[in-house]
């Protein structure tokens, strides 16, 4: 049984009552002195702490999508990574599976949409990884099939799951429901996690003689899905979208190439990319990269990208607050470089707080963007 099963969350949860129920029963017995009666009260204690601790553990991981599987949890994943297959069957794209759209009225794709399972492998980076790709209903519609759609990168925190963007923040279903209401223009969405080399944490940097995260999303991920769907051809047709570790990721691949991403939205963002047991060393020494992974230090030195922005906050329970608030400074002083936020009275850093944004970040991406 998997990491997020809902079987081995019962398990947990049966197994951890049974513990408390047996400690309660048997601690009578175990009340007198001897060796063996302080090992079985020792051992009932440890035990129920144990599974307290583990059914609360997976519970939490249910809710918030933060390791995919047993594998994923223990840092031992193989399924993705850097892969040096320089001509994969299929082109650099190729569609695994097909499922509804949760929440949709139909299955047929041209009522509800689809969402697409994807293999993506870069040209470039070597970097292959697995993506949910949305189709939006008109994409299947016969009177739009010369149409091209806008197409927004939308990314997960780290180390975060692709398939909660799909079923725990509900990205596919409040896009089809915005775009049925009027509210936003059909899009195409490519969801993922931007760890593309796990378990590294890469921050979306070119790492030098490691991973080249920033290669891959910049070149190699807009190559192969415009090279595979109807996607807007022109500068204006990309966004991208993420929170958390994808929130800074976005920001920074919007600033950074601007000629790729039209609109960058980061919720609940940082705003420099951080170093620890989770990242290793990300730039090798040098100091321009170093330099260019701070967002602040990059709207202070280099030329103002010619962008969107959005970023996210609350003033109650998000520590990125009074940072946020000084980006948005930042910005504003700059000549070229749009900003736009949205700040919450409260709200923490989770899943039901970015539920509450993405709305209306996927209403302004949408303003921002063209199709054709």
């Amino acid at each position: 049984m998997g990491l997020t099963s809902d079987k081995v969350l019962v398990a947990a949860v049966l197994t951890a009552t049974g513990l408390f129920v047996g400690t309660v029963w048997l601690w009578p017995r175990l009340a007198r002195p001897g060796w063996r009666a302080v090992s079985g009260r020792v051992g009932l204690l440890l035990s129920t702490q144990l599974m307290l601790f583990a059914a609360v553990g997976l519970a939490a991981n249910q809710a918030f999508g933060f390791y995919a599987g047993w594998a994923d949890l223990f840092g031992q994943e193989k399924e993705q990574g850097v892969v040096v297959d320089h001509t994969p069957k299929g082109g650099p794209l190729r569609v695994v599976d097909t499922r509804r759209v949760p929440g949709a009225a139909s299955g047929s794709p041209q009522v509800g949409g689809q969402i697409q399972k994807v293999d993506i492998v870069g040209r470039t980076s070597r970097i292959a990884t697995p993506a949910f790709v949305y189709l939006p209903p008109e994409y299947f519609q016969p009177e739009h099939r010369k149409r091209t759609f806008p197409a927004s990168v939308v990314l997960t925190g780290y180390p975060g799951t692709a398939q909660a963007l799909v079923d725990k923040l509900n990205y596919p279903r409040t896009a089809a429901r915005l775009a049925a209401d009027g509210r936003m223009e059909p899009m195409i969405l490519v969801m993922m996690r931007p760890t593309v080399a796990p378990p590294r944490d890469t921050e979306c940097v070119d790492v030098p003689g490691g991973p080249q995260t920033e290669t891959f999303f910049a070149k190699d991920l807009p190559d192969a899905v415009s090279g595979h769907y109807r996607v807007a051809a022109d500068p204006g047709g990309w966004g991208i979208i993420g929170n958390s570790t994808g929130g800074y990721c976005a920001l920074k691949l919007a600033m950074h190439h601007p000629e790729v991403y039209a609109a960058g939205a980061g919720l609940s963002a940082y705003y420099n990319a951080p170093i620890d047991a989770t990242t290793g060393d990300l730039f090798q020494g040098d100091e321009e990269l170093r330099n260019a992974a701070n967002l602040g230090w990059y709207l202070d030195h280099k030329p103002a990208p010619d962008t969107s922005l959005l970023v996210s906050s609350s003033k109650v329970g998000e520590s990125n607050y009074k940072a946020t608030l000084k980006f948005i400074e930042r910005v504003k002083a700059t000549k070229l470089t749009r900003i736009s936020s949205i700040i919450l009275e409260s709200g923490g850093h989770n899943f039901n707080t970015w539920r509450r944004e993405i709305p209306g970040t996927l209403e302004w991406m949408s303003g921002r963007l063209t199709g054709g």
